[in-house]
């Protein structure tokens, strides 16, 4: 392959290699490692290994890059946004409807500006992930395996894989709850049903990274666009909104708690382990003034999935501020007391729009779910497994769970908990990687950024910490 005018071909990355074969291929066939910051050779040509649904984008973003092509405006935009959006669906999964609905119902607009740091926060560590994935041409997880001891790999394989079975469970159970709420099915049929739907949207893969990120964009667009139609029917108070977007405030201990929450939950493990494995192989560089060019499209994309996802998790608080707390209901801290009463106080649309938007974030995030399991897997072990069997076991929690009686809404609560275990050893190594210009070249973290992200994931862990020793003790 001529190493100097090469375009890009994609190299899928892991969570869309196909099964026993490793994620991040580079231009011979091999492990995607970078051929070194000092390099300056362009994009690398298309290879036969580009699928036929991603051809189109990996050439438009090569031109792009290249300086060449007729694209103008946001056209220049368009094949390089996707990554974010699949990690945005994290920050509007199941657990967050939970966490949202309560914080708006019991303290009103009083926490909104929680919503808006914790999304500034999110957006800080995916533009981490992203561009370590963009510089390197590893994943977070197979720098791991790269860089530490065998027993430290193997620990955090373990504990990794804990967090994304509980992801998997909170997110399969809110998708479950969704037809269940919106059909009337019983619940263990509607645990069926999302695990056939997951893995006919899995399925997309086979076919490229490009048709299974239009998917999941859509979803997150209908989530988007049920709660602007719940905007319409409650009709909040903008100024209220407003007010409370940019005037820190708490109310009390519950609140500072409540805040903590909705804060100490903010970035997901799982996703910071998935974002870097989706931009290590979608659109490849060694060129310093291209690797820059392209960060600074993955900037957009992570600026507008991230605060798509901001804007989304606000209108939750704030729907459940106006309906809810308004009207003196201070105790709706469930899923399903949040769309039974919002029937008679909004009408029937308004359940419904609810219902649909918690289907959507259920199967999006459930599919996300397994696709961070996968990257986990074979990042730290370089162990591969199909799709369908990985989803098979994933979702043995979720129906055990339903099937045993189990109060849903208390389970994503728990499961929130067990992700707080893996926080750390997401963070840590993502700030440890990004400062080391041996690995990053052009685009290490400058000394700033290094701290300013330091200083919020110190703060995300201690946070997580607070909740967890509240938790044990009973609170």
């Amino acid at each position: 392959m001529e190493q100097n005018d090469s375009l890009s071909a994609e190299r899928t990355p892991g969570p869309s290699a196909a099964p026993g074969k490793p994620g991040g291929q580079g231009p011979s066939g091999g492990p995607g490692k970078p051929t070194g910051p000092g390099k300056t050779s362009g994009p690398e040509k298309p290879a036969s290994s580009v699928k036929s649904g991603d051809r189109g984008t990996v050439v438009a973003g090569v031109e792009v890059l290249s300086g060449r092509g007729g694209r103008r405006g946001l056209a220049r935009f368009l094949p390089f946004l996707g990554p974010a959006f699949i990690a945005s669906v994290a920050y509007v999964d199941p657990g967050n409807f939970a966490t949202n609905l309560e914080g708006g119902a019991k303290f009103g607009y009083l926490l909104v500006w929680v919503v808006v740091a914790s999304n500034l926060m999110a957006m800080l560590i995916q533009t981490l992930s992203a561009k370590l994935g963009i510089a390197t041409g590893r994943n977070l997880a197979e720098l791991c395996r790269d860089h530490y001891p065998r027993w430290l790999v193997w620990a955090m394989w373990v504990l990794m894989e804990g967090v994304a079975m509980a992801t998997d469970l909170a997110e399969f159970l809110g998708a479950a709850l969704g037809f269940f709420l919106l059909f009337g099915m019983p619940l263990w049929i509607a645990g069926l049903l999302t695990a056939v739907t997951t893995l006919i949207i899995m399925g997309l893969e086979r076919y490229g990274f490009r048709p299974l990120e239009a998917v999941i964009t859509a979803m997150v667009g209908m989530i988007a666009g049920c709660y602007v139609i719940e905007m319409g029917l409650a009709r909040p108070d903008w100024g209220q909104v407003l007010r409370h977007a940019v005037t820190p405030g708490f109310r009390g201990a519950e609140s500072v708690l409540l805040a903590t929450g909705i804060l100490g939950a903010t970035v997901m493990p799982h996703v910071i382990f998935l974002h870097s494995a989706l931009t290590q192989g979608r659109i490849v560089t060694r060129d310093p003034a291209q690797l820059k060019r392209l960060f600074r499209y993955q900037l957009a994309d992570v600026g507008l999935a991230m605060g798509m996802a901001g804007l989304i998790n606000a209108a939750m608080l704030i729907m459940a501020a106006k309906t809810f707390h308004e009207a003196g209901l201070r105790d709706v801290d469930a899923i399903e007391k949040a769309y039974m009463t919002l029937q008679p106080l909004l009408g029937r649309a308004a359940s419904v729009f609810f219902g649909l938007s918690l289907l959507a974030a259920g199967l999006s995030s459930s599919a996300v779910g397994t696709m961070s399991g996968q990257v986990i897997m074979q990042g730290f072990l370089n162990w591969h497994i199909p799709v369908w069997l990985r989803r098979l076991i994933t979702m043995a929690p979720a129906l055990i769970v339903i099937m045993i009686g189990l109060d849903p809404t208390r389970t994503l609560v728990i499961s929130q908990v067990i992700l707080s275990f893996g926080l750390p050893f997401a963070v840590a190594p993502l700030v440890l990687f990004t400062r080391r210009r041996d690995l990053m070249g052009v685009l290490a973290n400058r000394r700033l950024t290094t701290l300013a992200v330091s200083l919020v994931a110190g703060l995300i862990i201690a946070l997580n910490v607070y909740l967890l020793a509240h938790v044990f003790k009973g609170g």
